[in-house]
């Protein structure tokens, strides 16, 4: 119990000057549970991995939604056949679907590798070579909710740590003075919101830091950014009282977990005023840097992206937009078309920026939706579609690309049957993908667990193995 001379933690904010706001707070907080195992020696402190690994850093284009693999990356000519005749049903699917829908967009050659890529990815396209498309992805179920958190944190249905909160566990980051794991989404939050990004029982220190990327100026962008009215050396006398107030509080508490998390966040808080304000500062950048990006959204989220990763942080991942843009039950022309639009150009920037920085050798970079769509038209259906000419949720077969980092540039690995319906070649399941990313990064994925309930919990839950034909 506080008494009025030791004054509660928030009166003391409320008449102080401190300013800093609770930029960090927000994205650390999280329900840590017991501590691992580990000598943090600080949350997010760089560590070295199990053994040598190729990737270092890591961004995620995330296409929610869902786009259509077999309008992208995966050609499908007996569908185009077909195009306008019934199909037997091969497998379930969420809402009736009906004939054959040939894709209407071309699909050529590109690179040396001969990878087949749609003309809605023209920019994409002349990098083929260094892309692994995985045509054999599969998820469990074909519904937005569980396949988001499937993708993001390796389990449908329970409060899971998500992958980048993983990789921040196993490596800490490479600056101390900027978040280890940023989640871009513009216009507020995707599907099942902050759960896409959490940190669940691992510390809350490793949860993603979320940015509504709308914004264009800093002081926007991360609102309380800077302190106008102290100067550094007293915010600094203020944040240090604080700090020792905060450590009674969780001594007197058995070290709660939750206010740990709390003080490193304005830990992490006061050290980004001045790298972040760098870092977010796109003016910065050279005018024909900007415009090979495009002065779009997108455009500016991969931009950013790419000065947080070569700033040390270590997983960004980058949504499209809020809800599922993707989502093309009516009308998929000119939904993929309009999309892969705004970042096509914006993607290929991004893989030649690292490319020609040398940060693609560790640098892994994933595109991909939560799931495919079907090879057939979906039917109308009132309150989902009303239009026509567009396909449902397909989670059997769907594709994928990695780039850099290890992965074998120019290669196709798996194949769905000869409609799109299934994987049936060399089936990869997302915890194959998961355990994947992890062995790029230095760890035996069955190994890099927490306690937590009685149980070492791991990314991969009790599935997955490494698909080394992908890897270099």
């Amino acid at each position: 119990m506080w008494t009025n001379r030791n004054r509660s933690r928030r009166q003391w904010l409320q008449q102080s000057g401190l300013g800093l706001g609770l930029l960090g707070l927000a994205a650390m907080l999280g329900t840590p549970s017991v501590k691992g195992d580990r000598d943090l020696n600080g949350p997010l402190a760089s560590r070295p991995p199990q053994y040598p690994g190729r990737a270092r850093r890591m961004i995620h284009l995330f296409m929610n939604g869902g786009p259509s693999h077999v309008d992208t990356f995966d050609p499908k000519p007996v569908l185009t056949r077909f195009h306008g005749r019934p199909l037997p049903v091969y497998e379930r699917t969420e809402r009736k679907t009906g004939a054959a829908f040939g894709s209407p967009f071309a699909f050529q050659p590109r690179g040396q590798s001969g990878v087949e890529i749609s003309d809605l990815f023209p920019q994409v396209a002349r990098h083929a070579d260094d892309l692994c498309v995985v045509r054999s992805m599969q998820a469990d179920v074909p519904n937005h909710e569980p396949s988001f958190l499937l993708m993001n944190c390796g389990d449908n249905r329970q409060a899971r740590p998500s992958l980048g909160s993983w990789l921040t566990y196993g490596l800490g980051a490479e600056n101390q003075n900027l978040p280890g794991f940023v989640v871009m989404c513009p216009g507020g939050y995707p599907t099942v919101g902050v759960q896409n990004w959490r940190s669940a029982f691992l510390p809350g220190a490793h949860q993603g830091t979320y940015l509504d990327t709308k914004e264009r100026e800093v002081d926007k962008l991360i609102e309380n950014i800077r302190n106008d009215f102290l100067k550094p050396g007293r915010q600094r006398a203020q944040l240090d009282l604080l700090k020792k107030l905060n450590e009674k509080h969780r001594d007197e508490r058995n070290g709660s977990p939750e206010l740990e998390t709390r003080i490193q966040s304005y830990e992490l808080a006061y050290r980004m005023q001045m790298e972040a304000t760098d870092a977010f500062d796109l003016g910065r950048e050279p005018s024909w840097v900007r415009e090979a990006y495009g002065e779009t959204v997108y455009g500016r989220q991969l931009l950013m992206a790419r000065r947080l990763l070569e700033r040390g942080v270590r997983m960004v991942q980058v949504w499209q937009g809020a809800g599922q843009p993707w989502d093309a039950h009516d009308q998929l022309e000119s939904n993929h078309r309009n999309l892969a639009r705004e970042c096509d150009q914006p993607i290929a920037a991004l893989l030649a920026d690292l490319k020609a920085r040398g940060l693609l050798e560790d640098t892994l970079v994933l595109w991909g939706g939560e799931f495919g769509r079907t090879p057939t038209m979906e039917i109308p259906t009132p309150g989902v579609s009303s239009k026509g000419q567009g396909r449902d949720h397909n989670h059997y077969g769907f594709s994928m690309w990695l780039a850099g980092a290890g992965v074998r540039g120019g290669h196709v690995h798996g194949a769905t049957d000869e409609l799109g319906w299934k994987a049936v070649e060399r089936v990869t399941h997302v915890h194959d993908l998961h355990a994947t990313i992890l062995h790029l990064f230095g760890f035996d994925h069955e190994k890099l667990t927490y306690r937590f309930a009685g149980r070492d919990f791991r990314l991969t839950d009790v599935r997955g193995h490494v698909v080394r034909e992908i890897l270099t």
